[in-house]
């Protein structure tokens, strides 16, 4: 008679070994998704939880094992945000309404004037 009370033992048996190797990959990906989220962001900690649940029941001289691993959720980086001026008209802009009068518009480069010089 071969008597389990080793936990390591007892998740390498469920499923035929199907369990472990399920908790085994989604532990690596959930690993590897919060890595890559800390090298977009470097300054900021991000975390994760997996989970493994465990439905035992007993009937009789058995227990049943019912085991499922719920998705993990992983943080989302938040998106960066955009600003522009709001026209009077209800359109946006890149540049600041009142500053586009200001100095009255772009200008013509002069390409044949003299450049500045230091004084010697």
């Amino acid at each position: 008679m071969k008597i389990i009370r080793d936990a390591k033992l007892l998740l390498g048996l469920l499923e035929r070994g199907e369990l472990n190797k399920e908790l085994t990959d989604v532990l690596q990906e959930t690993q590897k998704a919060l890595v890559d989220l800390v090298s977009a962001q470097p300054n900021r900690k991000f975390s994760a939880t997996v989970k493994l649940e465990m439905k035992l029941t007993a009937a009789g001289d058995t227990i049943e094992f019912n085991c499922d691993i719920p998705p993990v959720k992983l943080p989302k980086l938040p998106r960066r945000s955009t600003v522009y001026f709001a026209l009077d008209d209800g359109n946006i802009s890149t540049e600041h309404p009142q500053q586009m009068d200001m100095i009255g518009g772009p200008y013509e480069i002069d390409h044949n004037r003299q450049g500045l010089t230091r004084p010697s």
